[in-house]
């Protein structure tokens, strides 16, 4: 028997969306219901304590919507919540940061990877934690990059602004000469052209929204969840900012977004 409930996504806000569109990619006959909490963006400032209440609230609306298995596609969450709230719920979950430092650790020739991302994922070394435990010769350097969310969301990637910022922040990773670049945080994939062009094109970026969609993959083939649904949908909830979402929506995921739903925190 084929499962053809949905596949719970789960983000902040927009980033998401770049994980939504892999998964779509990837896995075209599964639907998907996305659940991004706009209304309590960004989490990348937030306390840990406050971030798994966030993410327990986004799991058990999920849940309630026959989602079979759950992604969190935020990496602050992935790091800081889902090893506490996989454990609550009887549902598989699968996060970012495994993924993307798996891929790091694989493509890294020099033992040098850099990581950006919030504040709040960079301050729990989840990503230097988890490439070390694959090979510990590798030296990561980690440089939080808070502005990068709001000058994606603000459509600023192409403004001289985003290249200062992206020299200010990136410069000590030049400096220390990484050869791989996590792009820890899902908005950041829509500045990898100015990231790579300041770089120098020496770097190879690591977008885990790829590598996550591949996990996943796996991990329905071993639960037996895959679908074969051949009119697969997609259903987006809010928790504000509908239009704003379906406006900027539309270049995360690369087309346009229908049937978008506000709804309360739950």
């Amino acid at each position: 028997m084929k499962n053809l409930n949905p596949i719970g996504i789960f983000d902040s806000g927009l980033g998401g969306l770049t994980v939504a569109k892999q998964i779509q990619k990837r896995l075209p006959k599964e639907s998907i219901i996305y659940y991004g909490d706009t209304a309590r963006v960004p989490y990348g400032s937030k306390s840990k304590d406050t971030i798994i209440k966030f993410t327990r609230e986004a799991v058990s609306f999920l849940k309630s919507h026959n989602a079979k298995c759950i992604v969190v596609a935020c990496n602050t969450a992935s790091a800081l919540a889902l090893p506490i709230v996989k454990n609550e719920f009887d549902i598989p979950m699968i996060g970012v940061i495994n993924p993307g430092a798996k891929a790091a650790a694989k493509k890294t020739s020099s033992g040098k990877v850099g990581v950006i991302a919030t504040t709040a994922t960079i301050n729990s070394d989840a990503y230097t934690n988890a490439i070390r435990d694959i090979n510990n010769k590798i030296t990561v350097y980690s440089q939080p990059c808070p502005l990068f969310v709001p000058l994606v969301e603000e459509g600023w990637g192409d403004k001289p602004a985003s290249e200062l910022i992206i020299k200010e922040y990136l410069s000590p990773l030049k400096t220390a000469k990484v050869d791989t670049l996590v792009l820890g945080c899902t908005h950041y994939p829509l500045l990898a052209k100015q990231i790579e062009k300041f770089m120098t094109g020496n770097v190879s970026l690591v977008d885990s929204a790829t590598t996550c969609s591949n996990d996943l993959n796996a991990l329905l083939e071993e639960k037996k969840l895959l679908s074969d649904n051949t009119n697969a949908n997609s259903t987006f909830f809010v928790t504000d900012m509908a239009a704003r979402f379906s406006e900027l929506g539309a270049k995360f995921l690369g087309k346009p977004l229908n049937a978008i739903k506000v709804v309360g925190n739950e």
